[in-house]
Order: C-alpha cells, then sequence, then structure tokens
C-alpha cells in the first residue's frame, strides 16, 4: 500500500506545473511592489488568475513571484506598455498548486501510516485492526511460569486422570501404533477455586509442550464474524506448534445451549461455538493437539460439545478433603517463613470446606499479618486469625456499640452457642464473639465440624435450622421481641429448608420427587419458580417450607425456654469478654449439668 502512495506522491509533483520542488523558489510580494518591478522592466512574464498574479522575471536564473489580485483597470495597459508577456486563467481551475498544497498533507499522512502498517511482520488474518486474531497467551516450555504437578495438590484422582494426558502428549506413537485414537478434548468441571486452571497449566509443564491460555469470552466482540476467526487462528496456531495444550477457562461462556427458538437467537456467539465444533472434530486426529476446558457449569454446555470426539472426558475437580487440604496448605506454605509451632494439620482441620485458592488465601494472609506485627515468622495466632478473617471478614475494633445494641447481640449470638452445644446434629462451637466483622455483621458464632461430612439426614439439616433460628429465639426470649439482626439468619435457613424439600426430596407433605435441577456447583438464584413447577405445586412448596420454619422455631424456641438461666448466663459472659472460645461456652453450658441431656 505504501508504495502506491509513493507511486501517487511523484505523479502528482508532476501533474503540477513546475514540480513538487518548486514550491521552494516561489517569492510572494504585496501589489504595489509587484507593479515597481513592473515598471522597472523586471518582470518578463505574467499568468493573470482568478485570485492571484503569478509571474516570472527576466533574470538569470528566472524568478518567480506572486502576489495577490487587486481590481486595477491600469494593470493590463502598465504590461503592454513594458512588453510583459501576459496569459490568462480560467475561473475555477485553481490556480497552479492550490489543490496540490490541501491534498499533500493528507497524502504524507496516508503515506505514513502505510509505511507503518507495512513494517508490521505479519497481518493478522480480521484485518488491519487485528480484531480475528487469536488473544491465547501462549507459554512455552522452559518458561519461568511453568508448573509441573508437583504444585498442585490435593487432587489426586484429578491428577492420576490427566498424567495419562502427558503420557499422550508425549509419546503419541505408542497409542497410536496400537490402533488408538487420542482424545481431543478433556473438560475439567468443578467449584470455583478448586485448581482446574492450575491443572491444566501442570499439563502442559509435564509434557514439556507449548501452553495456549485463553478465557471463553475473549472469543467474542462487538464486530460479527470475529470469534469465528480467533478460533481458526487459535487453532492454526496450534497446528503450527504441535505438539501443545490449547486451555480455554469458563467455557460456559463460549459453549451453552444454542438458541432454540427464534426470539433468542444470538447469531455471533452461535457462530463461534460452531466453529469451534468444526474445529474439534476436524484437525487431524493424531495431530499430538490436546484442548483442555474449565467450567463450573456443565449443564449449561451445548451437547454437541460434550460428545465423544470433541470433549472425550469429564474430570471432576472437586473440594479437597482433610489430607487434601493439608498438602494444598504445604505447597503454598512452602514459600511463606513459618514459627516452629505451626501445625499446618490442625490448621486442615479447622478449614473444612474451603477450596484450594481459599487456602492459599488463608496463607497469604497470614503472612500479612506477621508483617505488619514486624514478626521474624509466621506463627499460628497469624494463620488463625487469617483464617477468621477469610471465614468471617474484616474485624472493625473501632465500631462502637451503644449497650442496648451490644446486650441485643450477646442475647443473640448467645443462642446460636446455647442450640449448638445441645443439637445433636449441630456442628460443635469454635469460637463466639462481639467484635463486629464484615460489611454488616455485629457479632458471629463460628461452627466447625468434628469430620468431613457429605451426607446428611432430615433430622441432621433440621438441627441446622434450629441453630441459625436460636438467635432470633433467644432475643424473643430475653428482650421481649426480634430485631433485624437475624435477617441474614432467616434467609440461610429459609433456602436449607427450600433445599430440603426440593432438592432432596426430604419433606414430609410432597413426598420423593424433585421440583429442582440446580447446578452441581453455582446454585441458582433464589427464589426463582423451576421449569415445569406449577403454580399450585409452588403454593404447596411455599406451604411446607413456611411450617418446617414455625416447626423449628418452636422447638428451638422450647430449648431455650428450658435453659433460660445458662442463656443469660452466657450472654453475661460474654458481653463481659467479648469474645469466648469453644471449650469456654461448653463448660458454662455444663455447669448445669445439662451436657448429658441433649435434645431429641
Amino acid at each position: 500500500m505504501h508504495i502506491w502512495l509513493m507511486v501517487l506522491l511523484m505523479i502528482l509533483g508532476l501533474a503540477v506545473p513546475g514540480g513538487i520542488a518548486r514550491a521552494a523558489d516561489v517569492e510572494s510580494v504585496d501589489y504595489g511592489a509587484f507593479k515597481m518591478m513592473v515598471r522597472q522592466g523586471q518582470i518578463g512574464e505574467a499568468t493573470v488568475g482568478p485570485r492571484r498574479i503569478e509571474a516570472r522575471t527576466r533574470s538569470e536564473p528566472p524568478r518567480t513571484v506572486t502576489t495577490v489580485l487587486v481590481p486595477d483597470a491600469a494593470l493590463v495597459p502598465l504590461l503592454e506598455r513594458h512588453e510583459v508577456t501576459i496569459r490568462g486563467e480560467a475561473v475555477g481551475g485553481g490556480g497552479g498548486g492550490d489543490w496540490a498544497i490541501w491534498l499533500l498533507p493528507v497524502m504524507a499522512l496516508l503515506l505514513i501510516w502505510g509505511l507503518w502498517g507495512g513494517s508490521r511482520q505479519a497481518q493478522p488474518p480480521g484485518g488491519v485492526a487485528g480484531f480475528g486474531r487469536s488473544r491465547a497467551r501462549v507459554v512455552l516450555p522452559g518458561a519461568p511460569q511453568t508448573t509441573s504437578f508437583r504444585d498442585v495438590a490435593g487432587v489426586p484422582e484429578a491428577k492420576a486422570e490427566l498424567a495419562e494426558v502427558v503420557d499422550f502428549l508425549r509419546e503419541p506413537d505408542r497409542y497410536t501404533g496400537l490402533g488408538g485414537r487420542l482424545p481431543r478434548g478433556i473438560l475439567l468441571v468443578g467449584p470455583p477455586g478448586t485448581g482446574k486452571t492450575l491443572l491444566a497449566k501442570a499439563v502442559a509443564g509435564e509434557a514439556g509442550v507449548p501452553f495456549f491460555a485463553l478465557s471463553g469470552s475473549e472469543f467474542v466482540e462487538l464486530f460479527v464474524g470475529v470469534g469465528a476467526g480467533r478460533v481458526r487462528d487459535l487453532f492454526r496456531q496450534a497446528r503450527e506448534k504441535a505438539p501443545c495444550v490449547i486451555f480455554i477457562d469458563e467455557l460456559d461462556a463460549l459453549g451453552r445451549v444454542r438458541a432454540s427458538h427464534p426470539m433468542a437467537v444470538n447469531e455471533e456467539r452461535d457462530q463461534t461455538l460452531n466453529q469451534l465444533l468444526a474445529e474439534m472434530d476436524g484437525f487431524d486426529s493424531v495431530a499430538p493437539v490436546m484442548v483442555l476446558s474449565a467450567t463450573n457449569r456443565p449443564e449449561v454446555l451445548d451437547p454437541a460439545l460434550l460428545r465423544p470426539g470433541r470433549f472425550d472426558r469429564q474430570v471432576t475437580v472437586d473440594r479437597p478433603d482433610q489430607i487434601g487440604r493439608e498438602q494444598i496448605l504445604r505447597v503454598h506454605a512452602a514459600k511463606v517463613r513459618l514459627g516452629d509451632d505451626v501445625k499446618l494439620a490442625e490448621l486442615a482441620r479447622r478449614t473444612t470446606g474451603m477450596s484450594g485458592a481459599e487456602l492459599a488465601n488463608v496463607i497469604n494472609e497470614g503472612a500479612l499479618l506477621a508483617g505488619r506485627a514486624r514478626r521474624p515468622a509466621v506463627t499460628m495466632p497469624d494463620l488463625s486469625a487469617a483464617l477468621e478473617r477469610v471465614v468471617a471478614g474484616l474485624e472493625r475494633p473501632h465500631l462502637v456499640l451503644d449497650p442496648g445494641e451490644r446486650h441485643r447481640v450477646s442475647v443473640h449470638e448467645s443462642g446460636h452457642a446455647l442450640a449448638a452445644c445441645l443439637l445433636p446434629g449441630a456442628d460443635p462451637v469454635a469460637r463466639v464473639s462481639l467484635v463486629p466483622r464484615g460489611t454488616s455483621g455485629l457479632g458471629y458464632t463460628w461452627q466447625l465440624p468434628e469430620g468431613e461430612k457429605r451426607l446428611f439426614t432430615r433430622s441432621n439439616l433440621l438441627d441446622r435450622v434450629c441453630v441459625l433460628l436460636a438467635g432470633r429465639a433467644a432475643e424473643e426470649l430475653v428482650l421481649g421481641e426480634p430485631s433485624t439482626g437475624s435477617a441474614d439468619d432467616l434467609q440461610r435457613a429459609t433456602d436449607m429448608v427450600r433445599a430440603l424439600i426440593c432438592q432432596a426430596g426430604l419433606g414430609e407433605q410432597l413426598g420423593q420427587q424433585a421440583f429442582a435441577s440446580p447446578d452441581r456447583f453455582m446454585p441458582g438464584s433464589r427464589g426463582a419458580l423451576p421449569m415445569g413447577i406449577s403454580e399450585a405445586t409452588a403454593a404447596r412448596i411455599d406451604g411446607e417450607v413456611q411450617s418446617t420454619l414455625e416447626t423449628a422455631a418452636a422447638r428451638v424456641r422450647g430449648l431455650m425456654s428450658e435453659r433460660l438461666a445458662t442463656l443469660c448466663r452466657l450472654a453475661q459472659v460474654l458481653r463481659e469478654q467479648e469474645q469466648l472460645e469453644g471449650e469456654q461456652v461448653r463448660a458454662i453450658v455444663a455447669e448445669a449439668g445439662w451436657q448429658e441431656r441433649r435434645a431429641a
């Protein structure tokens, strides 16, 4: 393009009378000086235009002078008297180089732009702006950010499954020689923060192959056809660098079920997904290019994407158990200077249900707290404070409560703690505090399970609901009326009862029927009516939810009223000390000899 611009400039320079270089020899004079030069015999010829006069002198070499045309009837006789050759220029002809003066800067800018665009090594397939080019980040073997299986812990089953993929990439002939076909895609599914991206990086690092990483949302842009172009460019680059690993994070942003009715059409996303399906089904089956993808919403993916030949396998990456949490903590603690009193096994026991990302955050917060206190190493109290900060939120010690609110919060939290000590299905109390944390909490009761538990009965869940409602019941019994402090407890209790009835089928009135199909790893929005449920059935569900909550509230009120003195004693000690450990709470409850009389 810039070559053609240079040719146009050369033609332009030749087209202007006198050439481009001629502009440097032109001298502008005023009209009076021009007439004086005519009288002195210096002017040999003059071209009279509609706006100016251009004249050439008789000197050697001749010079060109210009002046503004002034209405003057004596000019022509003056020129004839001094034997000046007179030429005329048609009106509207533009005079010599007027148009060139405006066009030359524009052509120069176009030339610079063409030179800049042509100097780039490669033009993207989508045009000069590069919209159609893949945005994948490439990590080459041996790079500092290379990850291996040593950096991944807590998911032994997933590592064992992906170790076979590493063998595919290292020695594809060992499998293809037997007539086997290499898997084209592997889908990693699991809750957020469980290490799906880290596992994909580890596969590429262990195999020693290039790693292309990008998110599903990076394919779709404003312009139509850009997403499909990026998919084509991504697989083109992958084939050039094969064997390699392509990792698409958040696949649900790209691979959702395609529109099933005309009013829900998304042409650009559907076109991008169709191109991805074609690429995964079309590239050479023996080419060692592995596509790994991660999602926490496998239910919304298009069935064509999950069929064998595209994503041949699904690997579940779930939250780790206690042994896995300890291994994850050791991986992240290897970069931190720990004190002699740190017991990672104890910390793993107290972090039930946490993902790998949350465990890494606990270690990092502990290091920050130790650095803030200028300690030489991270101690166990630092990690305990960090865990409490991650679970309950940032401490706000400067939020001062008036005596009435402080008394109400102490009664509320004591109700939670007392119910947790007395109900057999509740988790043991680890700490009760009046120190405000988070954005809205004025106090909290922290419970820790005694071990790993994945199955719950109806009685277990109802005991947990009673613990949630115990704070409101304590306020009603001691202070006469509840407050807005129980709003979050009510919401959590309602969600738990609704899941008990609709998902687990543990209700008493509706029987063994599931009324909801939520995402496995991402719960749906609250209050939404499940598809296929009639209004009459929804009303029955609401009625059983309300009756179950009322029954639980009456049960916990009876439990609190029988032990009202213990409740008041616990609230008084909590108000005086601001914070009680689980052992202290259980000691206060045991003073009345009720530790053996657990509620049925």
